[in-house]
């Protein structure tokens, strides 16, 4: 790297960290948010871990957050923030650009730089970087694997191959698509040799030395021993790497349609090049597809590449877009899914700016060229802004999807308030009852009180002083005259909860609570 491109990444990191750090926790925690900081939390408060083959995916999301946690000294999980929870989640996202390096003798230095602007800018990236969940961690760990790979085969040195077997585990730690991935990747490669061998020969290293079978048992090691130690908790759950092949029975009925997130196969594309709901702003991240196609041409071509490594970009393309073809063809979705393709043509789509700029004779057109993408590149910051922050729980937003309302903070909060009053204090009993567990995330947000009930139905006794009730169950308990409900709350769309207070304590909150303005 030279120091203008080591610049230009600098600048996009800056970029990125303005666009994923700010008002972090202003969207309500989403419900598999929630879960996963609860897992957490178990960790956290007292030691204890146990991958669930069935649910929550896999651990590396819970280490991880560990081990940011003991470096930067967080306090009790009671006093935990949803901000701090989501650092974790946006320091993934950074990492993206600052594993660009590893990659920039394969893509080109100027392409380089282009891609580390789109990933600063992308607003799925940016979207779902400050979301607590694990896809970011598994974008990372796939981009850790294939950069490590692609420096193994330009050096054959045994450190790198160690790094992707490395990558490779936490890959599979982290969520159980990675399989997806890993055939996608497969069948690039295997498309990628046969076409450097038969039709284009000219790129095709044929002296190149030989794969070491040794090194290549050496990573395929490493790969098990570290998804092993993860997995089993570190020894402590010897059933967890048996486990972590048991799960795909459960996930590849849900893959089929055994799910309620079952949608059309444009679901991803729709969402990603043209987004326009009524009364809401457009999203389109088109341009980088546009670009992304461009550099897969050029690839195949091999033409106007200015730098890049005709065989990665080859590669890249096959695995973009056969990612992207199962993605859309498995029924099974949720738009947080689409970064793993997304990102393969981010970089993509960095090549694609060098291969129309760079090979133009005019240094004026080069320059109003990359004025534009640099425009290009803005809008989809100003994209990135509205869909984290202006629109981040609004149903508006493509990425935003059965989230939690802002309503439910208003319960919580008055909760809170009840609680204050109350002689038993974080004591106060609470009853929450929903049908199917339908409550998340308020086991997060109730974390602090130390007597919650949650039932799936009205249980036989279900008063409390305190009562969160579905409001689908039609309990209305309120009709004995001992409680009145005095709030009604979305969770998220089309689910809703109604608060019930004991007379007496509610009394006493009027009572207390500060004179209200007048605003008559």
């Amino acid at each position: 790297m030279n120091r203008w491109s080591s610049v230009a990444l600098l600048v996009a990191l800056v970029v990125a960290i303005g666009l994923r750090w700010p008002r972090l926790d202003e969207r309500p925690m989403h419900n598999d948010e929630a879960v996963n900081a609860i897992k957490f939390g178990e960790l956290w408060q007292h030691g204890h871990y146990k991958y669930d083959p069935n649910e929550h995916h896999g651990p590396s999301l819970i280490y991880a957050t560990t081990i940011v946690s003991r470096l930067t000294a967080a306090p009790d999980l009671q006093d935990f923030s949803d901000q701090r929870l989501r650092w974790v989640t946006v320091l993934f996202g950074l990492g993206l650009i600052g594993l660009l390096p590893l990659v920039i003798d394969g893509l080109g230095r100027f392409a380089t730089v282009w891609a580390a602007a789109f990933t600063a800018t992308s607003p799925a990236l940016v979207f779902y970087s400050r979301y607590y969940i694990h896809e970011l961690l598994l974008v990372f760990f796939t981009f850790l694997a294939l950069a490590a790979g692609w420096r193994y085969w330009r050096s054959r040195q045994l450190g790198w191959i160690l790094l992707a077997g490395a990558a490779l585990a936490l890959m599979d730690a982290t969520k159980e698509t990675f399989v997806i991935t890993l055939a996608a990747a497969a069948a690039a490669v295997v498309i990628n040799q046969a076409w450097n061998r038969y039709v284009d020969a000219s790129g095709f290293p044929v002296s190149a030395p030989r794969l070491n079978l040794w090194h290549l048992g050496a990573g395929f090691g490493v790969w098990v021993v570290v998804a092993a130690l993860l997995f089993s908790s570190f020894f402590s759950n010897s059933a967890g790497p048996l486990d972590s092949l048991r799960t795909y029975g459960a996930w590849f009925g849900r893959a089929a349609g055994d799910s309620p997130h079952i949608h059309s196969w444009t679901f991803y594309l729709h969402r990603l090049l043209w987004f326009h709901p009524a009364k809401g702003p457009v999203f389109s991240e088109a341009l980088i597809l546009i670009l992304a196609l461009i550099a897969a041409i050029a690839g195949f071509r091999r033409q106007r590449l200015s730098g890049a490594n005709a065989s990665l970009i080859r590669f890249l393309a096959l695995y973009a877009f056969i990612l992207c073809v199962i993605y859309s063809l498995l029924p099974y979705k949720t738009p947080w899914c689409l970064l793993t393709f997304w990102h393969a043509m981010i970089l993509l789509a960095g090549v694609g700016v060098a291969v129309v700029v760079r090979p133009l004779r005019w240094a004026r057109s080069r320059m109003v060229l990359n004025w534009l993408f640099l425009a290009g590149a803005g809008l989809l910051a100003v994209e990135s802004w509205a869909a984290s922050v202006t629109y981040a729980s609004d149903q508006r937003n493509p990425y935003v999807y059965a989230q939690t309302s802002k309503d439910i903070l208003k319960l919580v909060s008055k909760v809170d308030a009840l609680a204050t009053v109350s002689s038993d204090s974080t004591s106060m009993l609470i009853k929450v009852m929903a049908p199917d567990q339908d409550y998340w995330p308020l086991p997060w947000y109730l974390r602090r009180f130390e007597r919650v009930g949650w039932w799936d139905r009205v249980p036989e006794d279900p008063f409390a002083p305190v009562m969160i009730v579905s409001a689908g169950l039609h309990a209305r308990l309120d009709e004995k005259g001992t409680h009145l409900m005095v709030g009604y709350f979305q969770l998220r769309p089309e689910v809703f909860f109604e608060l019930y207070v004991e007379k007496a304590l509610w009394s006493t909150w009027l009572a207390k609570r500060p004179p209200q303005p007048d605003n008559s």
